[in-house]
């Protein structure tokens, strides 16, 4: 297989495309826009493909929901006020079981803030910003070669589990260039039964998310939380870097966990023994993967370009049983390897001074 250099929204495209992706709609705002642009010149050129430039965010995860409904691979993507246009449309598709791929390249926040990299998306990304009980799967690559794969496997995890899910990547991520070997995608399988093709023979199908009587309300929103709890218990991803005799652990996803690799590296000559923990999978998190590491290590640090929304999901995590630091850049600004392992190295000293003194 070939290895290409790409940008990362292209990336993201690209894979899309060789998916499956038939329809896609979104709304340009900065720094996605070279993901709508590539969709726009590209998935014409394949059967059956489809592209448009929506006239708004709420009306293009509609027309992605549209087309989900009939049985065709759909994805949209923005940046951060524009995925929070999205969450009505969003809950509607998790509350139908449709299936579909929603790209979020992060941007500085709240309200329109500005269009540098940032990571204040989580909550929304991972608590369901629209209303209901309702989740959607949450993959944070932080790679461009992870762009390609994860999205990839997205639209094959939201046919298998007939759901919403996301890739949440930042504008750092979105604007890179790194070389990327495109895997052969799976074959798809997602019956018939599922879609809407029109009048036919036999009993009408329909799909609905309006049901009024609160029992069966009720007896849906159990439905769904089953199907949730098999992909809790399926689907979480992770990896693990220099952790093996590891004292301290640094938690962090997507561009800050790059960060924080070169910063275990940049530490790796020295004494202190530091390792990363990275999850793949925001939703469903690995909460007990990353737990069975307290038995081990008492100190970790949560990083990330926000002001700490990650670190209530390593919270409870961890349930107490060991020590929890934060180091946050919020509002755009990213950090260097340096100064996260200038800020490693004074936390590291003070758990090391805390257990000489016990």
């Amino acid at each position: 297989m070939n290895k290409v250099l790409m940008q990362g929204n292209n990336v993201i495209a690209e894979a899309a495309i060789r998916a499956g992706c038939r329809f896609y709609a979104g709304y340009p705002i900065t720094p996605q826009n070279e993901l709508c642009e590539y969709m726009a010149e590209h998935i014409r050129k394949v059967e059956g493909g489809v592209f448009i430039q929506s006239e708004s965010e709420i009306a293009a995860i509609n027309m992605v929901a549209g087309a989900s409904a009939a049985g065709v691979r759909a994805m949209t993507s923005s940046s951060s006020p524009g995925i929070s246009l999205k969450q009505e449309g969003i809950s509607s598709m998790a509350a139908c079981e449709l299936p579909g791929v929603i790209v979020n390249i992060m941007r500085g926040g709240p309200g329109l803030g500005n269009i540098r990299p940032s990571q204040g998306d989580y909550f929304q990304a991972t608590r369901g910003g629209g209303h209901g009980d309702y989740r959607v799967i949450v993959l944070a690559p932080a790679t461009c070669q992870e762009l390609a794969d994860l999205t990839m496997d997205a639209f094959d995890l939201a046919d298998n589990y007939r759901t919403p899910a996301m890739i949440l990547a930042d504008g750092m991520m979105g604007q890179m260039m790194e070389p990327v070997v495109f895997k052969e995608p799976k074959r798809r399988q997602y019956p018939e039964r599922y879609m809407l093709k029109g009048a036919g023979e036999g009993k009408s199908r329909f799909i609905k998310g309006l049901i009024l009587d609160q029992s069966d309300m009720e007896e849906h929103n159990w439905k769904l939380d089953r199907k949730y709890q098999v992909i809790m218990k399926n689907e979480t991803r992770f990896e693990v870097y220099r952790a093996e005799d590891a004292e301290l652990m640094i938690v962090a996803y997507g561009t800050a966990a790059r960060i924080a690799k070169g910063a275990v590296k940049r530490l790796g000559d020295s004494n202190l023994k530091v390792g990363l923990f990275r999850p793949i999978t925001l939703w469903p998190y690995p909460s007990s993967e990353l737990r069975e590491f307290s038995r081990k290590i008492k100190n970790f640090i949560v990083f990330e370009m926000s002001t700490g929304q990650m670190l209530e999901d390593v919270r409870l995590a961890l349930q107490g049983f060991a020590d929890i630091d934060f180091y946050g850049r919020p509002g755009g600004v990213v950090p260097t390897p340096a100064e996260l392992a200038n800020v490693i190295i004074h936390r590291y000293k003070k758990s090391s001074k805390k257990k000489e003194l016990c």
